[in-house]
């Protein structure tokens, strides 16, 4: 996915984007280090997202799960879309504005997937277990944890979708450019029909995008609607 720019060529990555991607990578290179891309690693257990009702869970993970990836592609595809979404907010906002705004669109994706857990696991969460049930289940909660930066950027990318509406992308492998506004919107609505559907072995968490999405959305839409002109 790209973008044209009408001073052609790759844009100069810019502080905060930068940061940010540099950050992600050691996290990573931490995680292979020290075990994190295996399910069952203190790693995972400490920084990914649990459950609220897992024996694992912790406020800093509503936080820190943005750093983690499961693995290399996870890690590169969250990144390119964070250099190639982000950089154009950041110079408009400025990197404190960006980054406050990337950080609150994670929380809400991880607000939202919280949301989603609880929902999934409702009949669950509602029964009595005996000790053998409740240690299943915690197993379960604890092997079932979200990581990735794909809800922060997704709050970058509804951003540029409605700051950069007419802007025009080529998405592989359509062979026309496509507006940000439609090509957004597509993504979206992509997620919240996966996220509906729940496929077997889907192992994406469709829920934090949307969570993620929309937080950056009413962001942008509500500080923006009376004094921004839309590219």
């Amino acid at each position: 996915m790209a973008y044209n720019r009408p001073s052609g060529g790759f844009q100069t990555p810019t502080p905060a984007v930068l940061n940010l991607i540099i950050l992600n990578v050691i996290v990573f290179v931490a995680q292979i280090t020290f075990g994190g891309l295996d399910g069952e690693s203190k790693v995972t257990d400490l920084f990914a997202l649990h459950h609220y009702k897992s024996d694992v869970f912790g406020v800093q993970q509503i936080i820190t799960h943005m750093f983690m990836h499961g693995s290399f592609m996870h890690l590169f595809f969250n990144m390119f879309a964070l250099y190639t979404f982000g950089a154009m907010i950041e110079r408009m906002w400025g990197p404190k504005k960006f980054l406050i705004f990337y950080f609150v669109c994670g929380i809400g994706a991880a607000i939202v997937q919280l949301a989603s857990y609880a929902y999934s696991y409702r009949m669950l969460d509602s029964m009595v277990m005996n000790y053998d049930q409740v240690n299943q289940y915690q197993e379960m909660l604890r092997m079932n944890a979200t990581v990735g930066a794909s809800g922060a950027i997704m709050g970058v990318v509804a951003a540029f979708g409605y700051l950069f509406q007419n802007v025009e992308m080529m998405i592989i492998p359509i062979p026309i450019p496509i507006k940000a506004k439609w090509a957004v919107l597509g993504i979206i609505a992509i997620d919240v029909f996966s996220g509906i559907a729940g496929r077997p072995g889907d192992n994406v968490a469709h829920f934090a995008h949307i969570g993620g999405a929309l937080t950056g959305f009413l962001i942008v839409y509500f500080q923006s609607r009376n004094n921004v002109t839309r590219y």
